[in-house]
């Protein structure tokens, strides 16, 4: 897949999946994704400074919608592993800080490439007791073939929470657990924050 391209799907897979508002108790975790992707969709289209990847707007967007609805510590703490335990409080929380800035710089500028992309959802399949669900889709775009898209949502007392996307196979978590893993595998835990801090310095200008 081209790099444009895979941008335009991981933008419409973030600003979809982790743009969920509030969680009605009782709403099934695919019925949300659904609902929820099927309006992000629309707003990303209908608002030029989104597709333009206006940082002040994506900051306002992740603030106000996607961190209370995901569980981004979580997710960290997944791709910074036994890192994670070996980090005092303060470097724990750089390390979210500056994970959350990679991913808003990240986005910022792949917004701009969602233009004719379209959402399908496959069978949803889970049981009533399940506390960990995979919502699966794929989306499609005008002359390019279905790219797999999929969500995985953990249910907490406060509703289904997202905790990592996948296209194409890669699990979100896992590609940066890998990257997480070599920079304070060889440069300790605040190695690993420099690396952050310093890729974020460098994409600055480029979102």
């Amino acid at each position: 897949m081209k790099r444009r391209s895979w941008f335009a799907v991981m933008a419409l897979t973030v600003s979809s999946a982790w743009t969920l508002p509030a969680l009605a108790q009782g709403e099934a975790p695919d019925a949300l994704v659904k609902r929820m992707s099927n309006e992000v969709l629309a707003d990303i289209k209908a608002d030029p400074a989104l597709r333009g990847g206006d940082m002040a707007k994506i900051v306002a967007l992740v603030d106000s919608k996607v961190m209370p609805n995901v569980n981004f510590e979580s997710i960290t703490r997944f791709a910074a592993a036994r890192y994670w335990a070996q980090a005092t409080p303060e470097q724990q929380q750089r390390i979210q800080d500056e994970f959350k800035t990679l991913l808003l710089r990240t986005y910022s500028g792949a917004l701009s490439e969602v233009k004719d992309q379209t959402l399908s959802f496959r069978p949803f399949r889970a049981n009533p007791a399940d506390t960990e669900v995979v919502v699966r889709s794929f989306v499609k775009g005008q002359g390019s073939s279905d790219i797999q898209l999929d969500y995985k949502l953990e249910k907490t007392p406060a509703g289904w929470k997202v905790i990592d996307i996948n296209v194409l196979g890669v699990w979100l978590r896992e590609n940066y657990r890998t990257r997480f893993a070599q920079e304070a595998g060889s440069k300790g835990v605040d190695g690993l924050i420099a690396w952050l801090a310093q890729t974020n310095k460098n994409m600055v200008g480029k979102s």
